[in-house]
Parts: structure tokens; sequence; C-alpha cells
């Protein structure tokens, strides 16, 4: 089967989501974050969600376009070789209970590569006055299905992060991960996929057993960047970008490695890091972090 080119453009109805104390506190609860910032309801500014919380309502967008990929001629079967490949956030704001959110999706690229076709993906959060909130680029690799040609790039691709070298020694955060900590994370953020759950689809799907979702273990590396190099701010997260790669098995301890600040010329910071899997390799690489003050329009956050 090919991809078809006729996916490019494909969209679909934007979801609205009421966010809730309950969510976001189950969220970084998952995580095993137990900071006032996400969890002390009586604190004089109230909770904030974690950096990467977009991704909670970023779900029901994805699995729509997963349906819209198959009414464009996709079989089913090749819409779930898709692997997450890429993520890229920039975070204006960040989420508090009380939000309501719009979140909507367009594909905007289709290109080929060695392991498959490639598609990429816009997602856009707004708040109810139509406010950003989170602007996120994704690749999925469709594993050992070709493309269409000719490719059609993403038009008009996230800036390359500035200062993202890495220097010196890592500081190192080493973090145990029981067998049920997929689950955990499934229901505090959401976002529902068997293979993170379901021995039998994750071994029906050619895993070796469960696997942990690639976006928790981003999240681990956030956390890690945030108490090394943030000073435990959550709301200096500005942007996220990194590449998936290996598994992470459960139960398992996972190394989060957190290089220097680098100052850029905009006055904020990147953060170079990687999480690494039990047997040393990379499940996420290239990891990089922009920490920043918030605008004056979020500096209460």
């Amino acid at each position: 089967m090919v991809i078809p080119s006729t996916l490019v453009g494909a969209n679909v109805e934007a979801f609205e989501h009421e966010v809730d104390e309950r969510w976001t506190m189950s969220y970084a609860a998952s995580l095993g974050l137990d900071q006032a910032v996400y969890l002390d309801t009586t604190s004089g500014g109230g909770v904030v969600a974690h950096p990467l919380f977009s991704v909670c309502v970023e779900w029901p967008v994805i699995v729509a376009s997963r349906r819209e990929s198959e009414r464009l001629g996709v079989p089913r079967e090749e819409v779930m070789t898709g692997v997450h490949a890429t993520h890229d956030v920039i975070v204006h704001r960040l989420v508090r209970p009380g939000d309501v959110l719009m979140t909507s999706l367009e594909i905007v690229g289709l290109v080929s590569k060695t392991p498959g076709a490639m598609t990429t993906t816009r997602l856009t959060t707004v708040d109810h006055d139509a406010q950003p909130v989170a602007s996120t680029t994704q690749d999925a690799i469709y594993l050992g299905v070709s493309a269409q040609s000719p490719d059609l790039p993403d038009p008009t691709p996230p800036q390359p992060v500035a200062g993202g070298e890495r220097r010196g020694e890592p500081r190192e955060v080493r973090i145990d991960l029981p067998r049920v900590a997929a689950h955990v994370y499934t229901e505090g953020a959401r976002i529902w996929n068997p293979i993170h759950t379901d021995r039998a689809v994750a071994l029906a799907a050619g895993l070796p057993d469960i696997i942990m979702h690639g976006t928790a273990n981003l999240a681990y590396g956030i956390n890690a960047v945030v108490e090394v190099e943030a000073a435990g701010r959550p709301e200096l997260v500005r942007r996220v970008a990194c590449r998936f790669a290996a598994m992470v098995s459960l139960p398992s301890t996972i190394t989060v490695r957190v290089w220097k600040a680098n100052d850029t010329d905009d006055g904020r910071s990147t953060v170079p890091f990687e999480v690494l899997n039990a047997d040393g390799a990379a499940a996420v690489k290239d990891g990089v972090i922009v920490l920043g003050e918030p605008d004056a329009s979020s500096a209460s956050l």
C-alpha cells in the first residue's frame, strides 16, 4: 500500500476540553510528581498543569485523524503501523484548571523515509479567547509503507532550536518505573493506546511486551530539566523538541541525562537532554528545552 498524497491538507473538527483540577493533578501524579505547584489547591494562585499537558488534549484529535486517514483510503492495519517519531511543542502558557481549550489538527506534510512514509502533523490548542496555549508539530512514520511521490514536505517547518550544544558532563537522574507505570500514565493522561497496557495487543503488534508511552518518557525528561536547570519552575518551559527512538519496557529503570543550559541571543536558555532506557539506548534523542520567563500576558503563571 502507498500512503496517498491526498492525506496532506486533511484536518479534523476541533475538539473542546474543559480542564479541571482532577485532570491536571492526575497527570502530574501519573508522572510521580508531588510538587505543590501541581497539587496544592490551597495555594493563592492555584495549581498549574505540567508543561507537556498539551499531549492530553491533543490525543482525541489524533485518534480522529486516524479515522480521517481511513476515509481517505489508508487501510486501518496500515494506519495502526504509524509510530510517533518527533515532537516539537511551543508552550505559549501553562494550562490551568478552569481552562476551556480547543484543539485542532492538520496534516501538513508527507515524505518518503527509509523506514516508511512520514507524515507531519500540526496541532494547535487555543483558549476560549482564541489565544494560543500550545503549538505542536510532530512526525509519524508508517513503518514499511511507501509514500506516494513526489514528496510534499511541511512548507513552514519549525525554526531550529538555538543553543542545543552539549557542554561538559551531564547530570543524571534515574527513575524506577514499575510494571503498572503505563497503566497509571494512561489514566492520568487520558491517552488510551492498548499497546501500553494490554499485553495481548502488544504481543500481537510484534512488541516484546507492553511499553511505556513516548510522551511519558519525554515528560520524565522535562521533569528532570525543570528540577536541575529551572529551579523547579515549570512555567519557564517555553519549547520542547526531541526525537523518539528506543522502547522502554516495564518494569525498568530509565536515566535522564541533562546538560548545562546554553544562553541564547533572545535572553532565554536552551537545555540539551536525553532519556535512556535500561539498556542504555536513547528512548528520547536530541532533546532540547528552551527556558525563559513567561510573557507579560501570562506572568502570573
